[in-house]
């Protein structure tokens, strides 16, 4: 089958095809695309004229690699390829199922005669081994689930029904969330079931098999518990009094570590606060968002779209998927919902809300913390589909056509 090519990762790797230095990472929540992204990267060096023969596709969950544990064995498989002449493109799909993978992959990388890239569990890869062992010789690359732009353009790509209303394929895009598998599915349930696959998998291969978790179902009622309330401003202190009223009474440091396996496996993104005026992050002040939106609606019955925070989620994995750092912001006693910081080390300024034409108020919520910052850095107004205004030089976007277009925030 032909690949849907994600072209906002493609070009942020392409710089690095030929580099054999550089052992090239891609990470992100599991399903998210990263072996396809790989094999689409394997079509473009063959298409520009890499041979065949020198391009070596390794998936290790496959039925010929699965027996592939040891280092030994993988540098044996890697030795078959040696004979061949010219600069080798090695790809390698979950790279954690071979022990000490790290020590063979630094070998042929420092003799200069293969590209590498891998890729494999996060929980696994972020936990330290790769940091340590490969610091300075590996660029990660991270990838997230589609963005609506990539949804569209998926859909079309495989022949799927578009609508030319952009907000109601944008309620759609909310509500299936952006999964690749997901898209193949046209019953809503059957996305639903193949989200709650996804969960499993997560729980089973990233979490199970890599992190001792003594009380597993505890553990799960905090994944619930904060895949329920994504997007919400919490602290440790908070989480635990929320979590004593239902009963769970759990140390500070389980609670951290629970979270930390989350972010870990990618099903959570941690959000920090930052003050404007002091120019520091606010301690023990985050928010919660989904990898994607999908983990909440496959695991809630109750199929209403809460726009606040369904729009804010979209938009942080949007502005995180055009590699902005992302915070939360504080201005005074106002706050911004986000605090984005560019490449370039700039910044831009973001509000999202469902709508600022229900009364006066709520335009001037919106409005009021952006125009309390003194620089003159952009700032938007993000909603879900307004007439557009013009304020102060804020500019004001509909999300859906926002998206759509791939625009930055420049």
């Amino acid at each position: 089958m032909q690949l849907y090519r994600r072209e906002n990762y493609l070009k942020k790797i392409r710089g690095f095809y030929h580099d054999t230095g550089m052992i090239k990472v891609i990470t992100g929540v599991r399903r998210c695309g990263k072996s396809s992204l790989m094999k689409t990267v394997r079509d473009e060096l063959m298409e520009s004229g890499v041979p065949e023969q020198n391009l070596f596709f390794l998936d290790l969950d496959s039925r010929g690699y699965r027996s592939l544990k040891r280092p030994e064995q993988l540098e044996a498989e890697i030795e078959k390829y040696q004979k061949i002449s010219g600069l080798k493109y090695l790809f390698i799909d979950e790279i954690q199922n071979v022990d000490r993978f790290e020590e063979i992959l630094n070998a042929y990388r420092g003799e200069g005669e293969f590209s590498i890239f891998i890729t494999g569990s996060n929980s696994y890869l972020l936990s330290g081994e790769l940091v340590t062992k490969l610091t300075g010789r590996y660029i990660e690359f991270e990838m997230l689930p589609l963005t609506f732009e990539e949804y569209i353009g998926m859909k079309k790509f495989y022949g799927k029904e578009v609508s030319t209303n952009l907000t109601a394929e944008l309620d759609r895009y909310l509500s299936e969330g952006g999964f690749p598998g997901a898209v193949f599915y046209d019953d809503a349930e059957d996305k639903r079931t193949y989200i709650k696959s996804v969960i499993t998998e997560i729980m089973e291969k990233d979490i199970r098999r890599r992190v001792k978790i003594r009380n597993v179902s505890v553990f799960e009622k905090i994944q619930t518990y904060l895949i329920n309330n994504y997007g919400a401003t919490t602290s440790l202190t908070s989480l635990q009094k929320e979590l004593h009223k239902s009963g769970m009474d759990l140390k500070r440091e389980t609670l951290s570590r629970y979270i930390r396996i989350l972010t870990d496996a990618k099903i959570l993104y941690e959000c920090r606060r930052f003050d404007l005026k002091s120019k520091s992050s606010i301690a023990g002040e985050q928010k919660y968002y989904l990898s994607d939106l999908g983990f909440y609606f496959a695991t809630n019955t109750d199929n209403r779209i809460s726009y606040g925070p369904a729009l804010e989620n979209i938009v942080y994995n949007y502005a995180r998927s055009k590699g902005y750092e992302i915070s939360v912001g504080r201005i005074g006693k106002l706050e911004c919902d986000f605090i984005l910081r560019g490449g370039d080390r700039n910044y831009s300024y973001v509000q999202v809300a469902m709508t600022m034409m229900t009364d006066r108020k709520t335009e001037e919520r919106e409005y009021k913390p952006l125009e309390s910052v003194r620089d003159n850095y952009p700032k938007y107004i993000l909603t879900r589909n307004d007439l557009i205004q013009k304020r102060n030089g804020i500019l004001h976007k509909n999300i859906p056509e926002f998206m759509a277009g791939g625009e930055l925030f420049d």
